[in-house]
């Protein structure tokens, strides 16, 4: 991604993509303009993951810990994130937008990079409903929310329902989102943001229209 990075006060308002791994991509805003990427540090993007609600506070608070000791190994799993970030949206981007046959062979190749090594980090642990891959956290590290980001990407990717997965076409926006409402008729990542500012800027232009 080319762009600036710039701090930001993540919200509820800021998850909108119905998937974990599709709100990691729109931490990077304005991408049909100038982007902007939301995460500026590792702290941030661990006020991201404890808004998200798929990380315990226990997993952050250590994350937290190991991040002061180790500025230099928390900006290095920054890095990584991004990278992941930046595969996962050229692939969601050439499967949604473009309706291309083939993903990106580089952001495909960047993926499965990040994949593997989040599987060989990681361990099966048998739940009482279900057999689920988890991130091994003996010892914990400051690539675990890298790891379990990487095998949520792959779960999307495998079940992604294309003809619901859009880009906002607000200005300033083009975040994803995978339109899980009845209708499936959604078109902003948000009324209250992209949709309304849309039909304000409607409203203004009939009336400059009629007035002239």
């Amino acid at each position: 991604m080319t762009g600036t990075v710039q701090p930001h006060s993540f919200r509820p308002r800021d998850l909108v993509g119905g998937h974990v791994v599709v709100d990691l991509v729109n931490t990077v805003t304005a991408r049909d303009a100038d982007p902007v990427d939301w995460l500026d540090g590792y702290p941030r993007l661990l006020e991201w993951a404890a808004l998200t609600g798929h990380f315990t506070p226990a997993a952050l608070a250590d994350l937290r810990r190991l991040a002061e000791a180790d500025p230099a190994g928390a900006a290095r799993a920054l890095d990584d994130v991004r990278a992941l970030r930046e595969a996962v949206h050229d692939v969601l981007t050439a499967l949604v937008v473009d309706h291309a046959s083939a993903a990106p062979p580089q952001a495909l190749a960047t993926l499965e990079r990040h994949w593997k090594q989040a599987v060989a980090r990681s361990r099966l642990i048998l739940r009482p409903d279900t057999p689920r891959v988890e991130v091994d956290s003996a010892p914990p590290g400051l690539v675990r929310l890298h790891d379990e980001l990487a095998l949520q990407a792959l779960d999307l990717l495998r079940s992604l329902p294309t003809d619901r997965t859009r880009v906002c076409p607000g200005r300033r926006c083009g975040w994803l989102f995978v339109d899980t409402s009845r209708a499936g008729r959604r078109r902003w990542c948000s009324m209250a943001t992209c949709g309304n500012s849309a039909k304000g800027r409607t409203h203004y232009e009939r009336r400059r229209a009629d007035g002239r």
